[in-house]
């Protein structure tokens, strides 16, 4: 719960305030007084009666009633002052920059536990500790620099990291990014990224609330919380970019599957994204461009024009938005030869339209006229520096008119940050923002258009839920046997090869004849049968299938030998693995020992959508093989599709389901056959 105390506090006292403003509680006294915080304002110092000129008490008992408290005192102090606070004193927000905490020990991590009992029992928010502090139009709740100046239309921060978000403002202040609110929340002890965003969910009115929300993530410790809301906000009209970092790991977690080996935590992470509408970002660089854009219009399309008076950046700009997925049309007939004429000679109206170095104001404003009513275009990206022999304000200005005036979105390349840096101030200081590396900014376009809006609601392909549920019901953790398998394929609806199990001699040659010639052999019991030789293929008469009957018995752990027709078709993959708090993650992609070889592999949530699976497969770099090519019959990509949503369906019905691969699935124009699979539960 974000108390209203937090966001908009009538009274505030710093804990820990000095006068010495190169420490904590000094820094947040002083920007509390610069940035003008309208309410009662105290400081907690036991060695001063006032402190920068505001009232100072020797203790917690002097001190009045107070909303918000920031705390910049001793870790081991905190937890005695956090319960006086909410007990006696009132206090519904809780700030605390001091570090010492979770982070640091076991000791630490118990002082933090007690804190937070405390501000639960008092119905208050606990923002840290080991912050930097919040930033509200209300307030100045941090002790670090810079501050920016708010806007109620900029964007808002919640960072997990305070140095990253520190680093972050300093980076967008210079392209001119404006901010709504800040929120460092350090250690989340009691209020992460998670409980900040769900608050701006259930508070959101889209034209009033900040519409862009950036986000610096170390730990999601609540997938399905942040899944839900960001869903939710993006849905509303608002935009979300992150940067979740912690991808790497220092080694795979131990996993029997192909799926449980490919889908890591960071899969996870990446299909979570994806299906909120999530932009996922890897640097902050990247996030402050992204969240630069996204403070423009978003495209209707990919169709970009690029307006330059420099070729090389022009060139650069083409190579990432091409390379990104982006279109750069070409210009040409007669509206181009039109534009044409009102340029210097040597210009070109191709696209990129270079209106060379020596381009004017007013050359440039037809040029971004011509995008805007007689180019088929989407955005316009206008690069503009300056050798630094004549001032530019009259093209600043006229680019900042059009952006105003423009139904396309246009983005601002401004490279000279140096020649004509008091220009590029004063753009922004008129509410203009701009990037100074076109390839930065194309990048980022292009990841930006890469992301769609969510899917509202996902319906489930309909299966047999009853006898799924009574399959899983009466099993027990582990691997499921073939027959239970099949059994839940069955229920699913997928596809399956005919198939029969023998142990012994005695039925072989029965069910061999039963299935026909041609025969697949394999090994039931080691789990990766053909490590061991426990595939045998296209057996065609009685005395081979014996001879493979015999030595497959030999190999340790089989059990018995599965047989199946010969099928033909490419191989193909489908799979799900459980993550804690995720739900399932679906993979597929072409099967066979290219599973692990290749990593092509495309992964999103359960359930999936019809269009979520199309794109599953389109995404795969082995796309071709499943069109065909060569000659080669390709896949029936409606009946993969609809296996892979089935796959999914079965997922949700029985979330005990852990691991589980079906590898190959063959596919032709006719069918798509599931010929081997594996599933795992374990029980919730």
């Amino acid at each position: 719960m974000i108390t209203k105390e937090l966001l908009s506090p009538k009274s505030i006292v710093v804990v820990g305030g000095s006068d010495d403003t190169k420490k904590t509680g000094g820094s947040a006294l002083k920007n509390l007084i610069n940035k003008g915080f309208n309410g009662d304002l105290f400081v907690v110092n036991p060695k001063a009666d006032t402190v920068q000129g505001i009232p100072s008490f020797k203790s917690l008992e002097d001190l009045p009633h107070v909303e918000l408290a920031i705390l910049a005192i001793p870790a081991t102090a905190c937890p005695s002052t956090v319960e006086y606070l909410c007990s006696k004193r009132g206090c519904k927000a809780i700030i605390i920059y001091s570090a010492g905490f979770h982070e640091d020990s076991e000791e630490g991590a118990e002082l933090e536990r007690e804190i937070v009992r405390s501000v639960n029992n008092a119905g208050a928010t606990l923002i840290g500790p080991n912050c930097i502090g919040v930033l509200t139009p209300e307030y100045s709740g941090l002790f670090t620099q810079p501050i920016p100046e708010l806007d109620k239309d900029g964007v808002d921060i919640i960072s997990g990291s305070g140095a990253t978000v520190v680093f972050i403002l300093e980076a967008a202040m210079q392209m001119g990014l404006k901010f709504s609110s800040v929120f460092s929340v350090g250690n989340s002890a009691q209020t992460g990224v998670e409980e900040i965003l769900k608050h701006m969910d259930e508070t959101y009115v889209h034209g009033v609330s900040s519409p862009v929300k950036l986000l610096y993530i170390e730990n999601i410790s609540k997938p399905e919380m942040l899944l839900k809301h960001a869903k939710s906000l993006i849905l509303k009209g608002a935009r979300i970019a992150a940067v979740k970092s912690g991808s790497s790991e220092e080694g795979s977690r131990a996993a029997s599957s192909h799926t449980g080996a490919l889908a890591s935590p960071d899969v996870a992470v990446a299909a979570l994204f994806d299906k909120a509408g999530i932009i996922r970002c890897n640097s902050r660089a990247e996030l402050i461009n992204v969240g630069s854009i996204l403070m423009h219009p978003r495209p209707k399309g990919k169709k970009v024009a690029i307006v330059t008076h420099a070729g090389g950046p022009a060139v650069m700009l083409t190579d990432i938005l091409s390379s990104g997925g982006m279109e750069i049309p070409h210009f040409s007939g007669d509206k181009a030869d039109q534009l044409l004429n009102k340029l210097y000679p040597g210009s070109s109206t191709a696209n990129p339209v270079d209106f060379l170095a020596t381009g004017t104001a007013e050359q440039l404003s037809h040029i971004i006229d011509a995008c805007e009513n007689d180019f088929d275009v989407d955005s316009i990206a206008v690069i503009f520096g300056s050798p630094g022999l004549t001032t530019v304000y009259d093209v600043y200005n006229l680019i900042l008119n059009k952006i105003k005036t423009c139904s396309k979105p246009i983005y601002p390349i401004l490279p000279s940050i140096v020649n004509v840096k008091d220009e590029i101030s004063d753009f922004q200081s008129k509410g203009g923002i701009s990037f100074p590396d076109e390839v930065l900014f194309g990048s980022a376009l292009s990841k930006v258009m890469s992301v769609d809006i969510p899917e509202e609601k996902i319906e489930l392909t309909p299966v047999d839920k009853k006898i799924i549920r009574q399959i899983i019901d009466g099993s027990e953790n582990g691997y499921l046997s073939p027959v239970q398998v099949q059994k839940l394929l069955d229920a699913a609806g997928i596809q399956r090869a005919k198939e029969a199990v023998a142990n012994d001699e005695k039925n072989l040659r029965r069910l061999a004849r039963e299935i026909g010639y041609p025969i697949v052999m394999k090994v039931i019991g080691p789990v990766h049968k053909s490590d061991v030789g426990g595939v045998a293929l296209n057996i065609m008469d009685d005395e081979t299938l014996i001879s493979e009957f015999t030595r497959m018995m030999k190999i340790p752990e089989t059990t018995s030998v599965l047989l199946q027709p010969m099928l033909s078709g490419t191989q193909l993959f489908a799979g799900a693995k459980r993550e804690d708090g995720y739900g399932h993650i679906v993979m597929c992609g072409l099967g066979g020992i290219f599973v692990e070889a290749l990593g092509d592999i495309s992964s999103k949530l359960a359930p999936i959508s019809p269009l979520e699976a199309d794109k599953m497969i389109k995404s795969l770099k082995g796309y071709k093989i499943i069109q065909g090519t060569r000659g080669q019959d390709g896949v029936n990509e409606t009946l993969y599709k609809d296996a892979v949503r089935r796959l999914s369906a079965l997922c949700i019905t029985a979330p005990e389901i852990f691991e589980m691969d079906i590898n190959p699935l063959l596919g032709n124009s006719k069918q798509v056959v599931a010929v081997d699979a594996r599933i795992r539960i374990e029980k919730l």
